[in-house]
């Protein structure tokens, strides 16, 4: 077939040359040198192509039976010429223009070369980075010095060839009308001298067999020479319709890497069929590893969505966004084939596979947490964050969600909690379960805002996810306990008693320490809401605190960062310390002397100190460096 194509190819439209986009001849290159170690995974690559090109044409023609032309036959051919020294790919799928060549063939990792770029730098040699990155096809130039990408798109007259040596441009031509080849593409490797391997049919059997088994499309290596007869050397047959007794895990990782790009073992495999009121196949795989999109606004549900074997879409958000790192096949006995894209949002046995599948997932999660601590160690650590997504969107599973979520404290070390353990370990008269939200893990552990939860052995979460904010403000609580933050309103802690009493024994001067709040409040004016005595803090002097009734500092920053919010920033209320020497001396020395500037430039530096605790800059740098100086001097003066 490549061959009968090539003479077409003696009469083509004048070519265009054109730039690929991105970093494409480094890219190239690292993939050439660098992903060399397993280079037999280029043909799984173009294979995976193929298929999904067939699967792209059978569900268009659901619609438009003119796409098939009389020919409804989908398969996938492999043709070696050891003559000629060339590899062909073939398919009699769906085909791409002129125009598709350009996007597809001429871009590199269209949503995140950057990203590809970045990690890849770090993990030079890793060949699971092809398929993770959207570079499949490119993975042909680590054994061939020339790729020739001959394709008519179904339903349409004219065809081209697109053609490139890897070293950064590509060329364009169309056919004449007359020599337009077949529906669907062809694939052309001019092979590299180090390459011969993958002429032999042993060698191409054995790959095929290992990698594209499972492919629901007959591939066929043809023999070589024009007399030889091809033969199918895959089984063809849905992998997910099977009973898991006769599927290795060897084949598990396969077919996940051919739904994922990612080789490598699952976290979590989930194969079952589900019978009832509807009839569907289910095998999803959880990865062990966060795709580089994962937070790529862009980035839907992965799971494929097949009805009695014929593929659908990926985009039918089979499963809640909080779960899109969650890969794999459902294949529906009861949904009508020709069932569109846009129908597939409003109908109800999608609705109710959806709604099933997702508990299904999520009640896999509990079990695995339960069962193999190490395992769901994993799961969290790469997928945490986005599983807490559902605790704000998915109101009606939160008790599910809180079940598997686990989180840092400040009592955890590298060991997160579950929600259930912090419960059983709440303190005589603790009432609530309390959390810290920020941005930074280290940076919210020191918090001064911790000192009196410490003192008395409480344990308090530590929110350092975005989402965090959101979700904690919603939620009603876990077992009975409301969720409360220790930066917000009144710490009450009076009722929870200290292991070890580590006061003094020397009792508050109300009246002094009641006289410098006003004083300090004075001076700061509505830049705080109120001053009070606090009851969180041991150590530090002031801390910064939300009122009862506003938003929590964290989320308040969190909103004020988004453009499209329009967040007033509240005056924070200051706390501090009666006990701190340098409140009790400010407190002696108002007494004594009454006002005067040094105890208004001692509140000043108070707030920019409180501040500066938070990691945020002082209002007025200037001001804050010169009562700096000015207290220093009258110290050493």
């Amino acid at each position: 077939m490549a061959k009968k194509q090539a003479k077409n190819s003696t009469e083509p439209q004048g070519p265009q040359a054109h730039e690929f986009q991105a970093e494409v001849a480094k890219l190239l290159h690292l993939m050439v040198h660098s992903v060399y170690s397993e280079r037999e995974v280029f043909l799984r690559e173009l294979i995976s192509n193929a298929a999904d090109a067939c699967d792209k044409l059978k569900f268009a023609a659901l619609g438009n039976q003119d796409l098939l032309a009389g020919d409804s036959g989908f398969k996938i051919t492999i043709a070696a010429d050891r003559e000629a020294k060339s590899l062909t790919i073939s398919d009699t799928g769906i085909g791409m223009s002129a125009e598709e060549m350009v996007a597809n063939l001429g871009t590199i990792a269209r949503s995140g070369t950057q990203a590809f770029m970045e990690q890849a730098g770090d993990k030079q040699g890793d060949v699971q980075l092809i398929g993770q990155f959207g570079v499949g096809f490119y993975s042909a130039f680590m054994v061939a010095e020339r790729v020739d990408v001959i394709s008519r798109k179904a339903g349409e007259a004219d065809a081209a060839i697109w053609s490139s040596d890897g070293t950064g441009t590509f060329t364009i031509q169309t056919y004449e009308e007359a020599d337009r080849p077949a529906r669907g593409t062809v694939i052309r490797l001019q092979l590299r001298e180090n390459a011969a391997e993958f002429l032999e049919d042993l060698r191409l059997e054995q790959i095929v067999r290992t990698y594209s088994d499972h492919i629901t499309h007959p591939i066929y290596l043809a023999g070589d020479g024009e007399e030889a007869e091809a033969r199918q050397v895959n089984s063809a047959s849905a992998i997910w319709v099977r009973p898991k007794s006769d599927i290795t895990d060897d084949q598990y990782k396969e077919f996940f890497g051919h739904v994922s790009g990612v080789y490598t073992d699952p976290a979590l495999t989930l194969h079952y069929k589900a019978e009832g009121r509807s009839e569907y196949t289910v095998l999803l795989f959880v990865p062990q590893d966060q795709p580089f999109d994962l937070y790529d606004p862009e980035r839907r549900g992965r799971q494929k969505l097949y009805v009695r074997r014929v593929f659908i879409t990926d985009e039918a958000d089979l499963l809640p966004a909080y779960l899109r790192f969650v890969r794999g096949v459902i294949d529906s006995e009861d949904m009508p084939l020709n069932i569109s894209r846009e129908m597939l949002q409003d109908n109800p046995t999608v609705a109710q596979i959806r709604k099933a599948v997702t508990n299904r997932v999520l009640s896999e999660l509990k079990k695995c947490a339960d069962a193999d601590q190490q395992t769901y160690a994993k799961i969290w650590q790469a997928f945490g964050p986005v599983l807490k997504e559902g605790l704000y969107e998915d109101m009606e599973r939160r008790d599910q969600l809180f079940e598997i979520c686990r989180f840092k404290t400040t009592k955890s070390g590298d060991e997160p909690v579950s929600l259930k353990d912090y419960v059983e370990n709440l303190k005589e008269n603790q009432t609530a379960i309390y959390y810290m939200a920020g941005e930074d893990a280290d940076q919210v552990a020191r918090s001064p805002q911790l000192e009196g939860f410490r003192s008395r052995d409480l344990e308090v979460l530590l929110l350092t996810d975005p989402v965090d904010s959101f979700w904690v403000r919603t939620a009603l609580g876990f077992d009975g306990k409301p969720f409360k933050s220790v930066t917000q309103g009144a710490a009450d802690l009076e009722a929870i008693a200290k292991p070890d009493d580590d006061t003094d024994g020397k009792p508050e001067d109300d009246t002094s320490i009641a006289t410098l709040v006003a004083a300090i409040k004075q001076t700061l004016g509505d830049r705080v809401q109120d001053v009070i005595k606090s009851e969180r803090l041991t150590d530090s002097p002031v801390c910064l605190v939300a009122g009862e009734g506003g938003l929590d500092r964290t989320l308040e920053r969190l909103l004020a960062k988004q453009k499209t919010t329009a967040v007033e920033k509240s005056a924070p209320v200051l706390e501090i310390n009666p006990r701190h020497p340098l409140i009790e001396a400010m407190a002696a020395r108002l007494q004594a002397h009454g006002a005067a500037e040094d105890i208004c430039d001692a509140s000043e530096l108070l707030l920019d100190q409180a501040y500066v605790l938070e990691g945020e800059a002082v209002s007025d740098p200037q001001a804050f460096a010169s009562r700096l100086t000015s207290a220093m001097t009258r110290m050493f003066d």
